[in-house]
């Protein structure tokens, strides 16, 4: 297999991640944030997970206020939706996300972190219901950023 040569793509992906970086920077320098995720209930490596994206968080100079996670497969039938989001929209349950929603007008955070990917869709729907920016960890954890 041979290496495919850089060329004006490569030039374009690298400017969209430093303008991800950049962004990232902005939103979370000085601000206070949530995390927020969605965890399999045999996830046993959930709070390590937290710790590490809460360590991403305050490298950026965010200080976390808090955390609210979501547990899938702990109720009767749940166990053979684990790899499944609650919502397409939202990712959480509508209880979950009004939990979080109520949590980020409480401390008027700057941003909520995700410890889960987001789909562009889901970004603004949660930007709207929690009143600030919504962050997946992919934005923190962006090559050369």
């Amino acid at each position: 297999m041979s290496a495919r040569p850089a060329g004006a793509g490569d030039d374009m992906i690298a400017c969209v991640i430093q303008r991800r970086t950049e962004s990232t920077n902005r939103v979370l320098a000085g601000a206070e944030m949530l995390l927020a995720g969605l965890f399999s209930a045999k996830d046993t490596e959930m709070d390590t997970k937290l710790d590490l994206l809460a360590t991403a968080v305050e490298a950026y100079g965010a200080r976390v206020v808090g955390r609210h996670v979501q547990r899938r497969g702990v109720s009767h039938g749940g166990a053979d939706k684990m790899a499944t989001p609650f919502s397409r929209r939202t990712l959480l349950s509508a209880g979950k996300a009004r939990e979080v929603a109520d949590a980020c007008r409480a401390s008027q955070v700057g941003a909520v972190v995700f410890a889960n990917p987001l789909t562009e869709h889901q970004r603004p729907v949660l930007g709207e219901m929690f009143g600030c920016t919504v962050l997946g960890r992919e934005d923190l954890f962006t090559p050369g950023g």
